[in-house]
């Protein structure tokens, strides 16, 4: 797979990570970076070898958001472009939402923007000790964009995200933990090792059950309570018809962890 040297993709043990390559612009997003990111997750979600998909970030940054180093332009090119109501930072949120793969956040360095963004739009944010989050769009004269003004709230409720937004400061690490922000925080030094050992923890889960999950998650605030409930039944008949149940109650049975293999 080539990414034009703005990705790296590496591949282990069940786990496809994929680092943003633009250590010199803490991973900034250029229009090509901006395409090449989604195609690299659509690949990774439809290979059955990958159970987990991580985004870090290569050198000092996750990514900070859009590269400003040149002026913003509009759309240019066709019709559909000039009209295209999402552009890229919205295509970025969708395809991680949407992939049926657990997605991780691995942060080690500054987050902000479109970056924040990108790893609200995760299932799981892992934090280097030494690394800050930040929307940081009111410090431009911003208002958010890459869905960070719908998950921010989602994550740690709207009071909360109301502050942070309004005030575009920044959330060190201690606090991202306290505030629910972040699943776990890890020191810089032995980040990139832990946040793979937790990737691949995750790994060994059943792929069939993590992606009926991932549907449910992503529906519950758009449903009534009897859509959901029945939308949750339909997902464990489809568990309990597979293959990986009957391995689960086995190795229960024979005191072992269960083999998953996603059938």
């Amino acid at each position: 797979m080539s990414y034009d040297h703005l990705l790296i993709v590496t591949s282990s043990t069940g786990v496809r990570t994929i680092t943003l390559h633009r250590p010199e612009r803490l991973n900034a997003v250029n229009p090509r970076l901006a395409e090449e990111l989604p195609r690299a997750i659509d690949d990774a979600a439809r290979d059955d070898a990958v159970r987990v998909v991580v985004i870090t970030g290569a050198g000092r940054g996750f990514c900070s958001g859009l590269d400003l180093s040149e002026p913003p332009r509009l759309p240019e090119g066709d019709l559909r472009a000039r009209l295209d109501p999402l552009a890229w930072v919205g295509r970025w949120v969708l395809t991680a939402v949407q992939c049926e793969k657990p997605l991780i956040a691995a942060i080690n360095g500054s987050a902000a923007g479109a970056g924040f963004g990108l790893a609200l739009a995760c299932d799981v944010r892992l934090l280097a000790r030494g690394a800050r989050v930040t929307a940081g769009y009111v410090r431009r004269g911003l208002s958010p964009d890459a869905g960070v003004s719908y998950m921010l709230p989602r994550l740690v409720g709207l009071s909360r995200a109301s502050e942070i937004l309004l005030t575009g400061r920044d959330v060190d690490a201690d606090e991202a933990q306290r505030i629910g922000l972040v699943a776990a925080v890890f020191d810089d030094a032995t980040f990139a090792a832990a946040a793979l050992a937790y990737a691949e923890r995750l790994a060994s889960g059943p792929p069939i059950a993590f992606a009926l999950t991932k549907r449910l998650l992503a529906s519950t605030f758009a449903v009534t309570l009897d859509e959901h409930l029945a939308r949750e039944l339909v997902a464990i008949k489809t568990c309990f018809a597979s293959q990986d149940v009957a391995e689960a109650l086995r190795a229960f049975g024979e005191k072992r962890a269960p083999v998953f293999r996603g059938r």
